[in-house]
């Protein structure tokens, strides 16, 4: 059995040896590379990249292979390597100025003058061309460098004005399609200080002697990056340049200290891609500003919360001794220690409006004219079944600062009655001044209402509404501006910005003159 097992075997592997083995087959395959074609046989299973190294194809980083290196090769296969080439190109490109035109009032109708002549920018810009097996296939460009940016041409074009000239006292600037204009001893005469036409009027503010006006630009950057930045020109110079003082983000305060001195205080925010575009930093910071240029700063608050709803930020306001510096918040209001040390004081807690929205309300207020009072705006309490940070009532109100009496001196003014006081004048009983606020029309709606201009002795007796008249259309929210004080010829004027015109009304007679009539109008002021 053994030996028929052992003959059976013997055959089986003699049949094994006769049978041919299966060779592994061959595949061709089509190279097209720099205008060339040829036939490349290799072994089933070998790849693209294979392919290449047998016929000494090299590539470079920019090439491109068809199909990609790690294909498996099949019969048939077309490879196609394309040789890419990019070149760089230098240019330098001519920006053409552009023409801008001031429309002065004060100028006989149609008469040009040039203001300041254009120049011609030079950008360089750097082009991208790339080439396909020698063939040209696209530009872009990768980069732009403004080497000289181009002057504008400004000229100044006379129309009609209807108003009729008004003796002033001291400089009234106003802020006019984003450019300053300045009007000294009367109203016939306006002449431009700033013309780039990129003021936002955050900041808008005259040194107490009117030498300097203090200004916001907006910023080239993005609003995300950077939202303005801070500037101060001199309003004597025969040609205004205006100085930059390295400070950007200031959104609600900045503002010279009263004296001779000139120092600025501001207060900053962090830009943020969101409503309502910034992060306040309830920050306070000194500026020295001499010789036309900034000094030192120093830190008088550091950067914190601002208690509730700090996130939209709070402003200040100097006595007009320039001794002493207030400020106010969505929840109160008190003082800063200008020291640096103590920080803050608070003097009145007031219940912080929810707005149900991405703005905060901050109390409007301002220092009595005898720096020992402050004017504010309240938050009152409701008269219904409403919270009471959803009420609808505001009061001015008070604070005396001798005898820490807090008194309502109006009540039901609206949200932004945005009190502001006379310069001090003598009377029978001694020193004293005037107190004009804005009274809404419609007091439990202040935040979408219209206003009138009132005025008050400053105990609150003698109120009067002033402008405009009865009938017509109210004010918008915004702080009145007096004059430096009055004419010695008589007339107490108070400016204000009517359907975006330039106002003067005469707190005595109540008699009001429009200035300015294109519209344009945003922010004055008056030193």
């Amino acid at each position: 059995m053994t030996r028929k097992l052992l003959a059976i075997f013997a055959v089986f592997s003699l049949m094994a040896a006769c049978t041919p083995q299966v060779q592994q087959a061959d595949v061709t395959v089509r190279l097209i590379a720099d205008g060339a074609s040829q036939n490349i046989t290799l072994p089933a299973g070998s790849t693209v990249q294979l392919a290449l190294t047998t016929a000494g194809v090299s590539l470079s980083q920019a090439d491109h292979v068809n199909p990609p290196a790690y294909t498996l090769l099949s019969e048939g296969l077309t490879i196609t390597i394309t040789r890419l080439r990019e070149e760089f190109e230098t240019q330098q490109v001519i920006i053409p100025y552009e023409r801008q035109e001031l429309h002065n009032e004060s100028l006989p109708a149609g008469e040009i003058r040039l203001v300041q002549a254009g120049q011609n920018g030079l950008r360089e810009i750097t082009i991208r061309h790339v080439f396909e097996d020698g063939i040209g296939t696209g530009n872009s460009v990768v980069s732009e460098n403004i080497l000289q940016a181009a002057t504008p041409e400004i000229v100044m074009i006379g129309v009609q004005s209807p108003f009729a000239p008004l003796p002033i006292p001291g400089k009234l600037v106003y802020l006019k399609a984003g450019n300053a204009w300045l009007m000294e001893g009367s109203t016939s005469n306006p002449r431009p200080l700033v013309t780039t036409g990129d003021l936002d009027s955050k900041i808008f503010s005259l040194s107490s002697d009117g030498k300097l006006l203090l200004f916001t630009r907006k910023s080239a950057l993005p609003l995300d990056q950077e939202i303005n930045t801070l500037w101060v020109v001199n309003t004597d110079a025969q040609t205004p340049t205006p100085v930059s003082l390295g400070i950007s983000n200031v959104v609600h305060f900045a503002a010279w200290q009263p004296g001779e001195e000139y120092l600025i205080a501001y207060s900053t925010v962090e830009p943020r891609a969101i409503a309502p575009g910034w992060q306040a930093n309830n920050d306070l910071h000194f500026l020295t500003f001499k010789n036309g240029v900034p000094g030192r700063t120093k830190v008088v608050l550091e950067t914190n919360s601002g208690g509730i709803y700090g996130w939209w930020g709070m402003t200040f306001a100097w006595s007009p001794d320039g001794h002493r510096l207030a400020y106010s918040r969505p929840d109160g209001f008190g003082l800063v220690d200008i020291n640096g040390a103590a920080g803050l004081t608070t003097l009145l807690n007031v219940t912080p409006l929810n707005t149900h929205s991405d703005w905060a309300w901050t109390p409007g207020l301002v220092w009595g004219s005898d720096s020992l009072t402050i004017y504010l705006v309240t938050h009152a309490a409701p008269t219904g079944l409403v919270s009471p940070e959803e009420s609808p009532n505001f009061d001015l109100a008070t604070d005396s600062l001798t005898d820490n009496l807090h008194t309502t001196l109006v009540q039901q003014t609206g949200m932004f009655a945005n009190p502001a006081v006379s310069s001090l004048r003598q009377s029978e009983s001694g020193s004293t001044y005037l107190v004009a606020f804005l009274q809404a029309i419609f007091p439990t709606q202040s935040k979408t209402s219209r206003y009138q201009l009132e005025v008050m002795n400053s105990d609150g007796t003698n109120r009067g509404s002033l402008f405009p008249a009865e009938g017509q259309s109210g004010l918008q929210p915004q702080t009145p501006v007096w004059a430096p004080h009055p004419l010695e010829a008589g007339g107490d004027f108070i400016g204000v910005i009517y359907e975006g015109n330039l106002w003067i009304v005469d707190a005595a007679s109540g008699q009001s003159q429009q200035i300015t009539g294109d519209g344009l109008t945003s922010q004055i002021d008056w030193k």
